[in-house]
């Protein structure tokens, strides 16, 4: 049986995913897509089977990871979101360093393999994932904007309130904003 979850790459627009379930559906094959992009085969899925459906996704500009490509790819992103979700706070290591470490080698290859696949490089996703624990950590948490840039390792509180609203459209000050409204809410209930 075949690796049963398969990252592709060149997959960075809606059109390119409804490309991907449309050859999916005419292989007749059972799947779902998990939250980060891979294709997750509910069924066993041979060698042709895949061979088949890399064949008619490179028609498209789309690629079929290897198994290995997508082991690292899942590393990565695992990695990368344990690191900033299930952290207290987070390591003084570089990401660098906590990637090369969980794959045994820091590969530029592999690296731009992710970004193939994600359309952003592991930095951008990174900030990505940091921006999302900062909105959690604001709505969930009474935590000052100063304790929240230390805890996930910003220089400062200014830099974290400039990265949120480039990445968001937003200010921290609104996410609270939101917090308090749904306490209020909660309170009258």
């Amino acid at each position: 049986m075949a690796f049963t979850k398969r990252y592709v790459k060149y997959m960075v627009s809606l059109r390119c995913k409804m490309i991907l379930k449309d050859e999916l559906e005419k292989a007749n094959l059972t799947y779902s897509i998990s939250p980060h992009g891979a294709i997750e085969f509910r069924e066993e899925i041979t060698e042709t089977q895949l061979e088949e459906l890399n064949k008619n996704l490179l028609n498209s500009g789309l690629e079929l990871l290897d198994e290995n490509e997508s082991m690292l790819i899942d590393r990565i992103i695992n990695t990368v979101t344990e690191v900033v979700h299930y952290s207290d706070k987070l390591p003084n290591l570089s990401f660098d360093d906590i990637i090369g470490k969980k794959l045994g080698s820091k590969s530029e290859s592999i690296l731009k393999v992710f970004s193939d696949v994600k359309g952003v490089s592991i930095m951008q996703f990174i900030v990505l994932q940091k921006v999302e624990r900062v909105k959690e950590l604001l709505l969930y948490e009474d935590l000052s904007l100063e304790e929240i840039a230390e805890r996930l390792r910003y220089k400062n509180k200014q830099y974290l309130i400039a990265q949120f609203k480039k990445n968001t459209g937003l200010s921290p000050t609104y996410f609270k904003k939101i917090k308090n409204e749904r306490m209020s809410i909660l309170q009258n209930a």
